[in-house]
């Protein structure tokens, strides 16, 4: 029987002790040898939240496929035993083992969001590895990370020995071969640890920031970024899982002891989006779309179900209405979860009469709200984000849902977006006032279920890397409070005003979220002083402190707005530049000078925009069995053949990763 890390005097004196057991439905247990690769996976954050996250559950369920490897999970304990574990000096430890992460041979870390960073070093301190990499020993795990915050790694490029850019597990069985390859075993290395990292750095989608430096100009900006070493690429290119019917799924996810965020079994129909939202960063990366076949998705929902029970089940993608096979796999969920009193959970549906006609199937429109995000107030900034939505679709849309039995609806909007005015501002408030009346005009007073109810929340716009909106500036924190007052002010002056709630995210948070998404290595620095300082779990509200981070810019050196409040000239070196993420910056910049003149891009089904993501093989602009172009075939396609077009080498060497192993492809990083 295995010894809990906490005795049961630490146990009985935190908050949910359960986080910190193991042992759950599904966990994987295995008895270790001196040869096991041990691997533990991370979600910086605490146990509820991490336990959501598909991604970990994904590699989790893959990496414990192999013999020799052992996957763990570990997460961020709470503050309150954050604290007994430094006066104490007990030792970061894996739930399953119980055994101390330093033990461990990787360390992997999902970066989902840029408000965790001073959690990453929270979980190095306890594990006792020295947070930057250059001052670790040979007996240290090799700390890596990936999630959609590697597309810009170099902030926090001084804690990481390697990134893996891009999905799942395309390159993972590389790695480890190569890890075996060098080390004798846990702790001792056949050659050494650095020799394992440069051949490490030469496989496709590895980045080992050891091995490139970078200089500045005078006024700041970035000068240059080279490789170190001649065996190391320029150019690091993101890895995508292209079958995606083979990739590995977790058919026995892992059941937490304690409510998680995302408390139901989480199906994916599809990754990708064929949108092209220009604020969007995973509509961007995530491209091209690819969809499971309806099949796959059936035997996976069913044993899921079966191996976890669970009373829901939620179908998950970045625009599920656009999955192809929609309706026939919800009669199908429907025919196996209605008598069982299973719930099904449609997230991320446009609203038309299709979606509503979909949800209306599985919901109960009495209890539940219509969630939906027209992001802008205006059709003038629908148009430049490329939204895709006019306010017929949109009032189209709510007379849609009303007519169907809602009442309350949740819309989401975003401020600050580039060439936003006045009259856009106000128009968040003029939309939520039609949606408002559109209730009332609709519905007849004997079948109303009471008042309307909108809840109007806007976030702040941060221009992510590798979307067209990475060179727009960022508003500070004054100007996006202003423009949120502005539109609580004319909300206030609407007639349905009693219908309408409106908030706000908090603007200090975003503009940190700005300055470490936009960032260069420079931040390192500051990074750690803020965590050395006190900041720790930034991303929770209550603990979070503006003055901390203010603090440790100063004592750096650094200006914030630096990285956010200027325009950036699209001749300008990019800390990010170093990666291809498969769109080009040759589109990017098309779609940012489309966005400054106002003008729409055709979704992906509609037309190609020639985004550059071709080369990988697939998408929704390719015949499935040819590969051939269909746009190209037709005349339309908008780009040159040497930059998209499928002879090319970027397009060999993808396709020839589609002949690997199964374990080679997998889910997110």
């Amino acid at each position: 029987m295995r010894k809990l890390a906490l005795g049961d005097e630490i146990l009985l004196r935190i908050e949910k002790p359960e986080r910190y057991i193991g042992s759950e439905w599904n966990a994987v247990v295995k008895r270790p040898d001196a040869d096991m690769i041990r691997i533990a996976m991370c979600f910086p954050d605490v146990y509820e939240i991490g336990m959501s996250h598909l991604g970990i559950q994904i590699l989790y369920d893959m990496f414990n496929r192999y013999e020799d490897v052992w996957c763990e999970r570990v997460y961020s304990p709470w503050k309150d035993l954050d604290q007994i574990m430094r006066e104490r000096k007990i030792p970061l430890f894996a739930l399953e083992s119980q055994d101390p992460v330093k033990n461990f041979d990787f360390l992997g870390i999902t970066i989902q969001y840029e408000m965790c960073y001073a959690n990453i070093l929270q979980i190095l301190e306890l594990a006792g590895i020295p947070l930057r990499a250059e001052e670790r020993s040979e007996e240290d795990p090799i700390v890596i990370g990936g999630g959609p915050c590697v597309c810009n790694p170099e902030p926090i490029a001084a804690f990481f020995d390697m990134f893996y850019i891009g999905e799942g597990e395309v390159v993972y069985d590389d790695l480890l071969k190569l890890y075996r390859k060098h080390r004798a075993a846990r702790g001792r290395w056949k050659t050494s640890r650095r020799a394992f990292l440069l051949e490490a750095a030469q496989l496709p989608g590895i980045y080992v920031p050891q091995f490139y430096a970078c200089t500045y100009h005078e006024d700041g900006t970035l000068a240059d970024f080279h490789p170190t070493d001649p065996a190391v690429p320029a150019t690091v290119s993101r890895q995508l899982v292209m079958d995606f019917d083979a990739a590995p799924y977790p058919e026995k996810p892992v059941v937490p002891y304690l409510k998680a965020t995302q408390d139901r079994v989480t199906l994916e129909i599809q990754r990708g989006c064929i949108r092209g939202c220009r604020f969007c960063q995973a509509g961007m990366i995530y491209r091209p779309l690819r969809e499971k076949h309806l099949e796959r998705l059936k035997g996976l929902a069913e044993r899921m179900l079966a191996g976890t029970g669970y009373e829901e089940i939620s179908l998950t993608s970045l625009s599920s209405s656009d999955y192809n096979d929609l309706n026939d796999l919800l009669v199908y969920l429907i025919s196996i979860c209605k008598e069982k009193g299973i719930n099904i959970s449609l997230p991320s549906l446009r609203i038309d009469a299709f979606s509503l006609d979909v949800m209306s199937k599985v919901q109960d429109v009495k209890k539940s709200s219509l969630t939906f995000a027209p992001e802008a107030g205006t059709q003038r900034m629908r148009d430049v984000i490329n939204k895709g939505l006019t306010e017929e679709d949109i009032l189209g849309g709510a007379a849609e849902a009303f007519t169907g039995g809602w009442n309350k609806v949740k819309l989401y909007f975003m401020l600050g977006l580039p060439g936003e005015t006045e009259e856009d501002i106000r128009g968040i408030a003029h939309l939520c006032e039609k949606i408002a009346e559109c209730y009332y005009d609709t519905v007849p007073k004997e079948k109303r279920h009471g008042k309307v109810a909108i809840t109007a929340s806007s976030s702040f716009f941060v221009p992510k890397p590798f979307t067209p909106f990475q060179w727009a500036p960022m508003n500070r924190e004054e100007e996006f409070l202003d423009k949120a007052h502005t539109v609580l002010s004319e909300v206030r002056a609407q007639l349905n005003q009693k219908s309408i709630r409106y908030t706000w995210h908090e603007a200090d948070v975003s503009v940190l979220e700005g300055v470490l998404a936009r960032g260069d290595r420079r931040l390192a620095d500051a990074i750690e002083y803020a965590y050395r300082h006190g900041a720790l779990y930034d991303a929770w509200s209550e603990f979070f402190s503006a003055e901390t981070w203010q603090e440790a810019f100063k004592a750096c050196g650094l200006d914030p707005y630096f990285y956010t409040a200027r325009e950036r000239s699209t001749d300008e070196l990019l800390p990010w530049d170093f990666l291809d993420m498969g769109v080009t910056k040759a589109f990017l910049i098309r779609e940012w000078n489309r966005a400054k003149e106002g003008r729409v891009t055709p979704n992906c089904r509609q037309s190609c925009s020639g985004c550059g993501c071709r080369p990988y093989g697939g998408g929704v602009c390719l015949e499935e069995k040819t590969g051939v172009c269909l746009e190209k075939n037709a005349g339309i396609c908008p780009e040159e053949k040497s930059s998209v077009c499928l002879s090319g080498e970027k397009a060999e060497s993808m396709r020839g990763r589609e002949t690997a192993s199964p374990l080679e492809t997998g889910g997110a990083g």
